[in-house]
């Protein structure tokens, strides 16, 4: 059976190609109908976190989270180095408030639930982002405020709010999480226990899939139809994504990063907060919610476009091999 799974994890690739395909053509086809799969993200993307969560050793991650260095060059390259970038994109490439807005709220967040899946899949250290989630977690939810409020103006401050925030960790990271760590001690225990454990290893490429399709057939009307006012915000993503590997390289030399410490800083800094963000944008006022939420839907599908491309460079490419440190 673990020829089999290895099979499909070497096709993931294709597999979230035709899945992003598939979810254009349900959502273009009938938005009415692509408009249910929004219900279905969050417990896809829980079950997708619980198969990559079973997945990993989890009496390491104290080990990983001594990993002290590793801590500080995360936050100095998603709270100063990233920030930094976004503000020189969007003055390179100014937009109304509410587009403004959106960029923000997407491209200030790291990442702090599918990173830990392309992580491992980019051949890096998915323990290591795994450890460091809740710090990502209660930074980000403290400082976006003040990055909105520098970037933006003071009328921003109070547009963030804890709830959607709390809920997302809930659901997303901690639930998960939980259910993970009791299978590996059921484990331990009993053989049933195991198959369930092994089963659980089966989950990561098809429930990737599913979010994809589901995220992208949810929204992607709405970014068909703002097409002209999103086609401006496009570039900076796309540099966004091309820029920050190169600047994490300069950290990772810097800082002497452990090879596959240095790809979970690159796919931590590269990888945003999409769909956790997402619930913010649609408690905004109803003139700011649709254009923001397209705003951050479509850096969700350059982003997933980008993520497959880095699971391929990043290894290849970027941070090869060579030796202990780089």
């Amino acid at each position: 059976m673990g020829h089999y799974r290895e099979k499909l994890e070497n096709q993931q690739i294709w597999i979230y190609v035709i899945s992003l395909i598939v979810g254009a053509l349900i959502g273009l086809s009938s938005e009415r109908f692509g408009a249910y799969f929004a219900f279905a993200i969050s417990p896809l993307i829980a079950i997708l976190m619980y198969g990559m969560f079973s997945q990993i050793p989890f009496l390491k991650l104290k080990k990983a989270l001594s990993n002290r260095k590793f801590i500080v060059v995360l936050l100095l390259g998603n709270f100063v180095v990233v920030p930094v970038i976004v503000w020189l994109l969007i003055m390179l490439f100014p937009q109304p408030t509410p587009i403004l807005l959106g960029v923000c709220l997407v491209l200030l967040t790291p990442c702090i639930d599918y990173v830990i899946v392309f992580t491992q899949l980019g051949k890096g250290n998915e323990k290591l982002i795994l450890a460091a989630t809740p710090i990502l977690f209660v930074v980000q939810l403290l400082l976006l405020p003040l990055y909105l409020w520098l970037f933006i103006g003071e009328e921003m401050v109070g547009i963030v709010q804890i709830q959607p925030f709390l809920g997302a960790f809930v659901l997303l990271i901690a639930v998960p999480f939980m259910l993970a760590v009791a299978t590996q001690l059921w484990a331990k225990n009993q053989s049933f226990g195991a198959r369930v454990l092994a089963s659980a290893a089966w989950l990561p490429v098809p429930f990737m899939a599913f979010v994809l399709i589901a995220v992208v057939a949810s929204q992607i009307a709405k970014v068909y139809r703002d097409f002209g006012i999103i086609l401006d915000v496009i570039p900076i993503y796309i540099l966004f994504l091309i820029v920050t590997p190169i600047v994490a390289r300069g950290l990772i030399f810097v800082f002497k990063l452990e090879v596959r410490a240095g790809r979970a800083l690159i796919f931590s800094m590269g990888t945003r907060n999409s769909l956790v963000v997402l619930p913010l944008a649609f408690a905004l006022p109803d003139a700011w919610a649709t254009i923001a939420a397209a705003i951050i839907v479509t850096q969700t599908i350059v982003e997933l476009v980008g993520e497959l491309v880095y699971i391929k460079i990043v290894p290849k490419w970027i941070l090869r091999n060579k030796g202990e440190f780089v």
